[in-house]
C-alpha cells in the first residue's frame, strides 16, 4: 500500500519483544490490540520483516535494518516500548529516527525500575525530546489499559 492509499493512520510499534517467543506470544498481542482498537494500523517490525528476510543469506541483518528504517520513515507515528534498564538499543535508535523526522511519539513503560538522569522524567531525558514539554505525561503509558484512555495523546491523535 502506498502512502496515498492509506485510509488509517499508521503507528510503528518499536519493541524488543519479537526476539523471544514467549514475549512475542504473550506481551505483543495485547499491545497491538490496544493500539489497533483506536482505529490505527499497527506496524510491528518483527511481523513485517519476518517473512521477507532469509537469515541464511549474507547481508540479512542489513536488509532487516533497512526495512525497519523505511517503516519508521513511512509510518505516521511511533509507539515505543521502553522497558528495560536501559531500554533496548534498537528501539532507542528507532526512536531517534522518529524524533529526527518529527513523528508524533508515544512511550510505553510498565517497568517500575528507574533509568532517569533527572527527577523530571522517568527515563533518559533525550527520549522526551519527541514529546511536548508541557503535559508530556499524556504521551507516556504505564499500562496496556492506559492506551485506551480518551484524554491521553494517542487516542486524541488517532481521532484526528
Amino acid at each position: 500500500m502506498t502512502p496515498t492509499e492509506k485510509t488509517r493512520k499508521s503507528v510503528y510499534l518499536a519493541n524488543p519483544y519479537g526476539f523471544s517467543a514467549q514475549q512475542r506470544e504473550l506481551l505483543l498481542p495485547p499491545l497491538i490490540e490496544a493500539v489497533a482498537a483506536l482505529g490505527l494500523d499497527v506496524w510491528e517490525p518483527f511481523a513485517r520483516t519476518g517473512g521477507k528476510i532469509d537469515r541464511s543469506k549474507p547481508g540479512w541483518a542489513y536488509r532487516v535494518g533497512q526495512l525497519c528504517y523505511r517503516d519508521v520513515c513511512a509510518a505516521d507515528a511511533i509507539f515505543a516500548i521502553v522497558n528495560g534498564v536501559p531500554p533496548d538499543e534498537g528501539v532507542m535508535i528507532e526512536m531517534g529516527m522518529a524524533i529526527a523526522l518529527g513523528k508524533p511519539t508515544f512511550l510505553f513503560r510498565d517497568d517500575f525500575r528507574s533509568v532517569a538522569d533527572t527527577e523530571e522524567y522517568p527515563l533518559n531525558l533525550m527520549l522526551f525530546t519527541g514529546l511536548p514539554q508541557e503535559a508530556w505525561e499524556r504521551h507516556y503509558y504505564r499500562s496496556v489499559e492506559d492506551i485506551a484512555a480518551p484524554d491521553k495523546a494517542l487516542a486524541r491523535w488517532a481521532r484526528g
